[in-house]
């Protein structure tokens, strides 16, 4: 049997990647935590994709797949950022520009009123909501990180700003089958 305790953690703190500890309510926990309760939520919301939506499927995975490189770099010290990979452990401008590719692909699928969006139109557009607040929750985190010197660069801000942003084109393309959505409440 494979025990997946260590009791290292019973202090209140917890390991950083390459080495050190830092208290369990530190803001890096707080960020990369954070983008694993967000992948967590488009888990579901690739779930409930129906076999029609299996592009739409791969997309929220791959998205998924990213979001762990971009806690793989949060999860570091930044005396230890050297020893991180690009695209594996490190956000890159790269993934930054596929993430765009795929905003601007969804959104030119979907036509949004002048108003704001209720969620709600469906399951899958409403959980693809509830996973684009934890998305921007976590840039939350990460710009406070930016704040008191404790990011080592921006890229990452950059790839989970565009990440929120796709998150958001992906629940409007899933809401195209609910034209009453686009009739709703909200400001200009």
């Amino acid at each position: 049997m494979v025990k997946i305790y260590t009791k290292k953690g019973d202090d209140g703190t917890t390991s950083l990647w390459y080495g050190g500890r830092i208290p369990k309510h530190h803001g890096r926990t707080e960020a990369y935590g954070t983008l694993d309760e967000a992948c967590s939520q488009l888990g579901v919301a690739r779930a409930l994709c129906g076999p029609g939506e299996a592009e739409l499927a791969n997309d929220i995975l791959h998205l998924q797949d990213y979001l762990f490189v971009a806690g793989a770099e949060l999860a570091t010290a930044p005396e230890a950022a050297e020893r991180l990979e690009d695209g594996v452990s490190r956000t890159t401008e790269a993934m930054v520009a596929e993430l765009e590719a795929l905003i601007d692909r969804y959104m030119a699928e979907v036509e949004l009123p002048p108003k704001f969006v209720i969620p709600g139109g469906n399951q899958l557009s409403a959980q693809l909501d509830v996973a684009r607040t934890v998305v921007r929750r976590a840039e939350r985190a990460i710009s406070a990180l930016k704040e008191t010197g404790d990011l080592p660069g921006e890229t990452v801000i950059h790839f989970v700003n565009r990440a929120s942003d796709l998150v958001y084109a992906m629940a409007r393309f899933a809401d195209v089958d609910d034209p009453a959505l686009f009739e709703g409440r909200g400001k200009s």
